[in-house]
């Protein structure tokens, strides 16, 4: 019984061990990240059907485009960014052209939020305790 519970617990180490080096993270592929992107603007702006189909195409073409543009390995820091921040935009375009002028508001809101969490961040400040960002 004895060697039987510290087997058990030996497995168990070992599966916790396992998941800690990567973060217990699988690797999403661009549609799963695709989808998980339509779903919390559907969830920020309350989008319609039509909306979150077309938001949902608009996303997994952005996220097929910044993994070709990732696979081909561009080792220019600053020429990567350039592409991502380019790529980002046409989505931000694309996104802004399908919502409703009260949903656009709300967008615009939300973005100037993110940004200034994101420009924390980058200055070493983190993310608030508690959960808060």
């Amino acid at each position: 019984m004895k060697k039987l519970l510290m087997i058990c617990g030996l497995l168990f180490s070992v599966i916790t061990f396992a998941q800690a080096q990567d973060g217990g993270r699988q690797k999403m592929t661009p549609e799963q990240r695709a989808q998980r992107s339509a779903e919390g603007l559907t969830k920020k702006l309350s989008l319609n059907e039509d909306q979150k189909t077309k938001a949902t195409a608009i996303f997994v073409d952005q996220a097929n485009a910044m993994e070709k543009a990732r696979a081909a390995g561009n080792t220019d820091k600053e020429a990567r960014r350039a592409e991502m921040m380019k790529l980002a935009e046409d989505t931000d375009a694309k996104i802004d052209a399908i919502l409703t002028a009260d949903q656009k508001k709300t967008y615009e809101t939300w973005k100037a939020e993110r940004k200034e969490r994101m420009k924390g961040n980058r200055m070493g400040q983190g993310p608030k305790v508690g959960g808060e960002q």
